[in-house]
């Protein structure tokens, strides 16, 4: 097992490029088994979690070409649907939550799908009734095999309805809507999730030949075709990751340019570390953030303290939550930080405690931080990634650190982030591999 070694207090420079978005890629690479023509996809994130779905695809048939490091080519025209029923289907996809993306082209396209029960993350319950009843009412059949912990789906005949989600699930969201796309009449889905991934989604099923109206709002509706053709498509920037670099030039003090962020898909999120007195420049395309000593967190009109929370798009996003949190640390004043969706998402903040960070953890979803406005620097220890966010966030604390910090099990890490110790080096981050 791998691990980080950092040696923190040092103050970074210079500029970064984002990667491709994680959350994107994983429904958009999904979406190429609803066509046997070529798609062609470019700005893939060299990550743990794409590059397991890519091989995925591969073992079931599916032709991959990497034309380059980050671009693909991707022809479902010879999909071994025998394979989904095997032992090595079941252990690879068990370990890649987002292998429950493929279920929505499957059923649309071959009629049947399998869906193990999810990998991924331990940040607490994430339930896949979203996407179950919405295949349901779409004429889908399932049967869960405890033994196996599989969902068997089947559906003869795919018919367009009505549906209300009872939550706004971005990859619900986006595994009906794949679903929906070649089903007979047509699907009117309430409450959509809207988030730019859901979008781009969208608009790649438009370019292929999909019927879908609505899109970028929460009420959608889709006319069912018969024929999906190939096409190309370029993934937005990863705005975790452009939230995670604008928390590391906080936290660090330094002097840092995001490159190619795709500001206007960015929605508040800029606002929200502005909230917590982070300054930046929105520079054509790209985000600056100067150096600065001390950043104070605003508090409401009528003087109470500030509370950051998670909402569905175009509210905050939960993904950057942990590293507003530790953001909050250093910083001047106090805010709430209120994680609505996970309940285990809040549980690596004791590792913070140990660093120095003055934090109460309320219960599993409200931790208050009271900043320390740099008058006590953290700590370095050894400490263990718990998921793929709190991972960053831990790697962020300890840059900004006192002595040397260990992040054991950084697979976690890397599944979600792209050669990040590489990239922070070239910052001037003193982080090893180990």
């Amino acid at each position: 097992m791998n691990s980080f070694e950092v040696i923190g207090g040092k103050k970074l420079k210079g500029e970064i490029i984002p990667q491709g978005a994680k959350n994107e890629a994983l429904q958009i690479i999904s979406a190429v088994l609803l066509t046997p023509e070529k798609v062609t996809i470019s700005n893939i994130p060299d990550i743990l979690d794409v590059n397991l779905l890519i091989e995925l695809l591969g073992d079931m048939g599916v032709k991959v070409d990497r034309t380059h490091r980050d671009t693909c080519t991707f022809q479902a025209d010879a999909v071994d649907i025998d394979f989904l029923r095997s032992d090595a289907y079941l252990k690879k996809s068990g370990r890649l939550r987002g292998s429950v993306m493929v279920a929505g082209p499957m059923l649309a396209r071959y009629r049947k799908a399998f869906i193990p029960k999810p990998g991924g993350d331990k940040i607490g319950r994430r339930r896949l009734d979203t996407h179950i009843i919405g295949f349901e009412k779409l004429g889908a059949r399932f049967d869960y095999q405890e033994g196996q912990g599989l969902f068997h789906l089947e559906a003869p005949h795919l018919k367009g309805c009505n549906l209300l989600l009872d939550e706004p699930s971005v990859t619900g969201t986006a595994n009906i809507i794949m679903a929906a796309v070649m089903a007979e009449g047509t699907t009117t889905i309430y409450n959509a999730a809207c988030e730019p991934y859901v979008q781009q989604l969208c608009k790649m099923l438009t370019r292929m030949g999909a019927r879908i109206r609505g899109i970028g709002s929460n009420l959608l509706v889709i006319d069912g075709v018969r024929y999906l053709g190939g096409t190309e498509h370029r993934m937005l920037p990863d705005m975790i990751e452009i939230g995670s670099f604008i928390g590391l030039a906080a936290m660090t003090q330094s002097e840092i340019t995001i490159k190619n962020v795709s500001i206007e898909n960015l929605g508040i999120i800029p606002d929200k570390f502005r909230q917590l007195g982070i300054k930046l420049e929105l520079r054509g395309d790209d985000i600056y953030i100067p150096e600065q000593d001390v950043y104070e967190i605003q508090s409401f009109l009528d003087g109470s303290v500030l509370t950051i929370y998670d909402h569905p798009w175009p509210g905050f996003t939960p993904d950057l939550l942990s590293i507003v949190l530790v953001v909050a640390t250093q910083a001047r004043g106090s805010v709430l930080i209120h994680q609505k969706m996970f309940e285990s998402r809040l549980f690596f903040v004791d590792k913070l405690i140990d660093m120095g960070a003055q934090i109460i953890l309320c219960d599993p979803h409200r931790a208050a931080v009271i900043g320390m406005g740099r008058e006590h620097q953290l700590r370095g220890i050894t400490m263990s990634s718990p998921d793929i966010r709190a991972g960053v966030a831990l790697l962020i604390a300890a840059l900004s650190a006192e002595g040397k910090s260990t992040i054991q099990n950084i697979e976690q890490i890397d599944r979600g982030y792209q050669h990040i110790d590489e990239r922070l080096r070239q910052l001037g981050a003193q982080i090893n591999r180990i």
